[in-house]
């Protein structure tokens, strides 16, 4: 860890806690800073508060005064769930104080390289999937950012050798001044958190920022299957690299069934080990990656031909009596459930879906149901999907929850079939978090097994 001293003795307001804040101010705690910590949920039952209360850290917790801002901080470290319409943050701007996300510390202090991942869809496969083909070709690779382990406390342990590689939501990338990856990923760009952005515009700029700071001596990886990620090519000093399923570039490229890198055969796109076209667009961007690492095909390969898939993202669980099962319970909307249908044959299919009603219908999702083996549905949504199934044709059953679904329509599919869950529908009407239900998922399929 760079050991700077830009916040030694300066008065630095942690606003929100969660895994980023704590790292973020304990990290700043130890650059020798004046932290406070406000966070909203109540001391007694705030645990990382009473952590850092023990180490010296001021908290004030269960409320955000706004005159709190009074006492002349010099910079706020923003959770990233933390809207910018906020009365906190808003204040804080009023009164010129710098606002940044814990991202932008990470970089201050990081000794090792960072290479950022962000995008709509595919966030997560995509630095899974390079962070283990860099670790099996040698080159030290650490999971950091919106993946679950906070940027700053990941790089205030890394070293030189490493790689951190960094799952970068748009929130966090509004929260940006100097960060600069020396390679960047967007994966794509879809509508996504318009109720915290405003509009589309707003969220492809937060992505885009992304590469704001890259110089022509960083590369810039972008899904060309896409056009306005093509368009965006021209609109940075990074070196683009670009990948595409659809047509041949001066990077990652599949041609009659087989990926390429720069000419250079890699691997036949059969033998990937997650299905789905958006996963092929997945391993074209880790392989780009890869390549630029230096990093050997057989250790790509290795990784590649056996990646069982993200936990709660089109998680290839096993067999139950020949029957393939997945587990997709990070499919909170309809786009996610389309993504994974994408990749599977509806002649063979069973699809577990619903849970929270948001109030939207089923509609887009119809063309992609068609040919479906049969539905599962559960939850508040289940009469809507059942109205989705029977126009449709398809046969439909009734479960209670996710943890009997599987066991309920085990008799009913035969050796061959694909039994997923991908619900459609956030979890909440039924469980705290996607996380929840897909563990009860598993847990049912390990008993089932």
């Amino acid at each position: 860890m760079k050991k700077i001293t830009t916040f030694e003795d300066k008065k630095i307001l942690v606003l929100g806690l969660a895994k980023s804040g704590l790292a973020a101010a304990r990290l700043l705690h130890d650059l020798g800073a004046i932290v406070t910590v406000n966070d909203g949920k109540p001391f007694a039952e705030n645990k990382e508060a009473q952590e850092l209360l023990e180490e010296g850290v001021k908290v004030i917790c269960g409320s955000h005064p706004l005159d709190l801002l009074d006492e002349d901080f010099a910079l706020m470290v923003k959770n990233p769930g933390i809207r910018y319409d906020n009365p906190m943050v808003e204040r804080a701007i009023s009164l010129n104080i710098p606002v940044i996300t814990e991202v932008e510390l990470a970089y201050l202090v990081s000794v090792a390289p960072i290479i950022g991942i962000t995008g709509t869809n595919g966030k997560t496969t995509t630095t899974t999937l390079i962070a283990d083909i860099l670790n099996a070709g040698g080159k030290a690779a650490k999971l950091s950012g919106n993946i679950g382990f906070p940027a700053s406390g990941v790089a205030s342990k890394a070293v030189s050798t490493d790689n951190l590689v960094m799952e970068l939501s748009s929130f966090q990338l509004m929260g940006i001044k100097t960060f600069k990856p020396q390679i960047a990923v967007i994966t794509n760009l879809f509508s996504a958190h318009l109720d915290y952005h405003g509009s589309q515009e707003a969220y492809e700029a937060a992505k885009w920022r992304i590469q704001e700071n890259m110089t022509a001596d960083d590369l810039l990886i972008l899904n060309f299957n896409q056009e306005k990620c093509k368009a965006l090519s021209s609109l940075t000093k990074a070196t683009v690299v670009p990948f595409s399923t659809k047509e041949k570039v001066a990077g990652a490229y599949v041609l009659d069934g087989k990926i390429y890198f720069k000419d250079e055969f890699i691997m036949n796109v059969a033998a990937l080990a997650l299905p789905g076209e958006h996963n092929v667009e997945n391993a074209l961007a880790a392989i780009a990656v890869a390549k630029l690492r230096a990093v050997s095909n057989a250790s790509i390969l290795s990784v590649l031909t056996t990646f069982s898939g993200v936990k709660h993202r089109l998680q290839y669980l096993g067999e139950l009596d020949g029957r393939k099962v997945y587990n997709d319970s990070k499919a909170t909307n309809i786009l996610a459930t389309q993504k994974a249908l994408s990749g599977l044959d509806n002649s063979k299919l069973w699809l577990l879906a619903g849970g929270l009603d948001r109030g939207n219908g089923f509609d887009t999702l119809e063309p992609d149901l068609i040919g479906l083996k049969g539905m599962v549905v559960f939850g508040e949504t289940a009469p809507k999907l059942q109205k989705t199934a029977e126009k449709l044709d398809i046969p439909v059953f009734h479960s209670e929850n996710v943890a009997t679904a599987l066991e309920e329509i085990l008799p009913q599919t035969e050796i061959g079939d694909v039994i997923l869950l991908s619900p459609a529908c956030a979890s909440w009407d039924q469980y705290k978090t996607f996380e929840e239900r897909g563990d009860l998922f598993i847990a049912s399929f390990e008993k089932l097994k």
